[in-house]
C-alpha cells in the first residue's frame, strides 16, 4: 500500500477525524472508503453517461419498448405494476 500526502483544510480535518471516531475507524481508512466510493460512482456515470449516449445514436423503437412493458406486466403482479408506476 502506497502512502500520500492530502492537504485539507482545517475543518475539513476536523470532520474527518470526527467521523472516523463515530465509526470507530481511523481518518486512513474513512479516506479511503470516501475515495473508492467516488471512484465507484465516476464509474458508474461514465457506464450510464456512454449508455445514454448509445441510445442517443441508436434509439429504441417505439416497438421495442411496447414489448418490453408487455413483458413486465406479465411478471410483475398487478399492485406491483402500480406501484412502480
Amino acid at each position: 500500500m502506497k502512502v500520500i500526502q492530502v492537504p485539507m483544510t482545517e475543518s475539513l480535518l476536523k470532520a474527518v477525524t470526527r467521523s472516523a471516531k463515530a465509526r470507530q475507524s481511523t481518518r486512513a481508512a474513512l479516506i479511503r472508503e470516501a475515495c473508492q466510493r467516488y471512484v465507484e460512482r465516476l464509474e458508474e456515470e461514465e457506464l450510464e453517461r456512454r449508455h445514454l449516449e448509445g441510445y442517443r445514436r441508436i434509439p429504441e423503437s417505439a416497438a421495442v419498448g411496447r414489448r418490453g412493458e408487455k413483458m413486465a406486466k406479465e411478471v410483475w403482479s398487478r399492485e406491483d405494476w402500480r406501484e412502480a408506476w
